[in-house]
């Protein structure tokens, strides 16, 4: 069910429309739209490389779960959701190669059109 299509009820007494979702709800329901989801052939080997499913960092981006991203980026991230710019996230995946910890990074970019989602990594922008 999308926004619109959720039952409103009366305006609080100082003029706020109330909505009959939780904090808690909003806090998990999607940001944004994905538009079509694509990847490329590095990181969809990469993630079944490292055991991840590409619908768990999917979520995550679109939740605003920005991974690691310096302040600058996420306020970017915070702007774009407001006035229509590209949205970025990366992840760094990590698991243990015989003595040796392998770290990859991960990222998904929304373009500003929400037209579209690409998984990618960094190496291949």
């Amino acid at each position: 069910m999308t926004d619109e299509q959720q039952p409103r009820v009366p305006a609080s007494p100082t003029g706020t429309p109330l909505h009959p979702r939780t904090q808690a709800d909003k806090q998990s329901s999607p940001l944004f739209q994905l538009g079509q989801v694509v990847a490329t052939p590095g990181a969809l080997q990469m993630l079944k490389e490292f055991g991840v499913q590409p619908f768990t960092l999917l979520n995550r981006h679109v939740r605003g779960d920005w991974g690691e991203l310096d302040d600058c980026d996420r306020r970017e991230n915070s702007m774009a959701l407001i006035h229509g710019n590209r949205i970025l996230s990366a992840y760094s995946l990590e698991r243990q190669d015989g003595t040796q910890v392998r770290i990859e990074k991960v990222w998904i970019i929304t373009e500003a059109d929400r037209s579209s989602t690409c998984v990618l990594l960094p190496r291949e922008y």
